[in-house]
């Protein structure tokens, strides 16, 4: 398909703006560029969608934003990581996606503030991640109040987070109802077609995927430390060695997305060990589309909640 209109202009006019791509640039300027992308300075709050509350909190040590819905309880819980390469994103950044979320499912949200590397490096994220979604187990009936209705959700990094938190909530023995996968990284070692058909100029280039596998490791891409560290399931899901009994899953991928491929695969490879599974790949649209306020991500985003949603009636 050709790519979505209105996302081709997004990307001229980043172009014509002249921003740099996080591997041409330091961390704190590309974590600024992320914010102005997402444009956190701009929103009016008038515009964006109506939750009953939103708090921040520390929950599990970690520090979290709440978002309850317009929706009597008990309703649905989803602890959701945001996206960055594991150096960028924060609450604000995520802000939109989370309100969208939480009001096209009619669920708690809980935004998790993971560690950030370089200055929090793997396995920080993980650890993060899993106290959050343990503490707010351990506390549902503050939050949703259905420990029936537990999901984990992500985008990008955030969506690999969310996969490792799956894989030790069925280790640990929590029920978890659902897992929201947009964009996932799962397979970092391996190899795939979709890494060199949209290595560059769909936001998302090749050379920022191993400028953000160095921040997160301290390690060279191609080091032999490295390459032992990509069979680690804490970093790539997809070499878990058993899948199965994990929960339902719904996985969104796009067609211009270096990513791709690997998203497509841990799909294949979950519905091989017998867990149901809701894929899409979306086409025409690009890594990072998920909660983006342009018409054609949106609709694939309520689209993809709307899967959620169903899973967690």
């Amino acid at each position: 398909m050709p790519l979505d209109p209105e996302t081709a202009m997004m990307l001229q006019q980043l172009q014509l703006r002249g921003l740099p791509g996080p591997a041409d640039s330091d961390v704190p300027t590309a974590r600024a560029v992320l914010r102005g992308i997402s444009g956190v300075d701009r929103r009016d709050a008038a515009t964006l969608p109506r939750v009953g509350e939103i708090r921040d909190e520390t929950i599990g040590g970690v520090r979290c934003r709440v978002y309850r819905p317009q929706v009597s309880t008990p309703a649905p819980t989803i602890v959701y990581f945001h996206g960055g390469g594991f150096v960028m994103g924060d609450l604000d950044t995520h802000d939109l996606t989370v309100r969208l979320l939480a009001t096209d499912v009619g669920a708690v949200v809980i935004s998790v503030d993971y560690g950030l590397a370089p200055e929090r490096p793997f396995p920080g994220g993980v650890e993060d991640a899993w106290s959050a979604f343990a503490t707010v187990a351990g506390r549902i009936e503050e939050f949703g109040g259905d420990a029936g209705r537990l999901a984990v959700g992500g985008d990008s990094a955030g969506a690999n987070l969310a996969a490792v938190t799956a894989i030790h909530a069925r280790d640990a023995g929590i029920p978890l109802a659902a897992q929201l996968l947009a964009y996932p990284t799962v397979d970092p070692g391996g190899e795939y077609a979709s890494r060199g058909e949209n290595a560059e100029g769909y936001f998302l280039t090749a050379r920022d995927m191993a400028w953000f596998f160095e921040q997160y490791t301290g390690l060279q891409p191609d080091s032999a430390e490295a390459q032992r560290l990509v069979e680690d399931p804490r970093i790539a899901p997809l070499r878990t060695a058993d899948l199965a009994g994990l929960a339902p899953a719904v996985i969104a991928t796009a067609e211009y997305d270096p990513l791709r491929d690997e998203g497509v695969a841990y799909a294949a490879a979950l519905v091989a060990a017998g867990v149901p599974v809701w894929h899409r790949t979306y086409e025409g649209l690009i890594h990072g589309f998920y909660g983006t306020p342009l018409p054609g991500p949106l609709r694939a985003t309520h689209e993809i909640d709307a899967a959620l949603q169903e899973l967690l009636r």
